[in-house]
């Protein structure tokens, strides 16, 4: 009784203070990964702290407002989801200010999303089953369609859920500029090999290669070298 109150509150507050960008996937699949609902709601939050208050490392004292239960529950609960590998704490140093702060990184849970979706231990969509045998082709969104989930890959490379917007403009690029799901993986790996983890950076990174006539990863790797040593 004590959670679904918890999670009311929190839902309540979600509302009235402005939108927290939840991905569908996590609350599909929360159960499957035997996440209870408190470790739900504290997960929800954590989200809600990053996006709309820039804070990456909330205290156990704003936890446990937010979620309305005692310290030391806050405090099990974190310890383990960190255990299970679900959320982790890194370490950050700005060089510029030489201040060395905290963070709690989400990429864990992502992952196991992931794992657990490409496995096809869960639809990504309730009678998704249903749909496929009624129809292969349905409109499905293109994360359902995609059979080792790219969307999942890059929240996890982001180490955060994905904005409605960012959302769209992956699905540009897989239904309207009809890019490859494998050169949209390896943009990525680019992305992150070059340290400009950004999507504008991704976009540019596939609009260069279309301009190119590259159609396949060996391709964009050559000519990913050979830009490389023009420089």
């Amino acid at each position: 009784m004590n959670d679904r109150k918890s999670m009311a509150r929190g839902m309540a507050e979600a509302y009235m203070d402005g939108a927290v960008s939840i991905p569908y996937a996590l609350l599909r699949t929360y159960r499957a990964l035997k996440l209870s609902d408190t470790e739900a709601m504290l997960l929800f939050h954590l989200m809600a702290f990053r996006q709309l208050e820039q804070n990456d490392f909330p205290t156990i004292e704003q936890l446990q407002e937010r979620l309305g239960c005692s310290p030391s529950l806050v405090g099990q609960t974190l310890q383990k989801l960190m255990k299970s590998g679900i959320v982790s704490i890194d370490e950050v140093f700005d060089a510029g200010t030489g201040v060395q702060s905290e963070k709690y990184n989400l990429s864990g849970l992502f992952h196991e999303i992931g794992s657990l979706l490409t496995a096809g231990e869960l639809p990504l969509r309730s009678g998704e089953d249903a749909e496929r045998r009624e129809s292969p082709a349905a409109s499905r969104p293109a994360a359902a369609r995609s059979p080792n989930n790219l969307f999942a890959l890059f929240e996890q490379e982001f180490g955060r859920p994905l904005t409605p917007t960012e959302y769209e403009i992956m699905n540009g690029w897989l239904d309207q500029d009809q890019y490859a799901e494998e050169l949209i993986r390896f943009a990525l790996k680019e992305s992150v090999f070059a340290g400009k983890l950004h999507f504008r950076y991704i976009d540019r990174i596939l609009l260069e290669w279309s301009r190119n006539r590259v159609t396949n990863v060996e391709e964009a790797r050559m000519h990913a070298q050979k830009f490389r040593a023009g420089r």
